[in-house]
């Protein structure tokens, strides 16, 4: 993912409810739905999440209770191939 959307959520939620608002926003936004999420491995604490297509990922590269969301442009291309 080149560009995304940054989020912040430092509340007590859980993770799962924490994604689903930034979703939630992304969608409203953008106009589209986002298919990947990361996070820092703090926020992340183990959980394998995919939620309505978007797949939680953990990176050092995010700040605590940040949320970096957005399309991967990985899966975008692969879309358009056919076997």
């Amino acid at each position: 993912m080149n560009t995304g959307m940054l989020w912040f959520d430092d509340s007590s939620r859980s993770l799962t409810l924490k994604v689903e608002d930034a979703v939630d926003y992304y969608k409203n936004k953008y106009g589209q739905s986002p298919t990947v999420c990361f996070v820092n491995p703090a926020t992340f604490a183990g959980e394998k999440i995919v939620q309505n297509g978007v797949e939680v990922r953990e990176t050092m590269t995010v700040m605590p209770h940040h949320f970096w969301i957005g399309v991967d442009e990985k899966a975008k291309k692969g879309k358009g191939k056919s076997s």
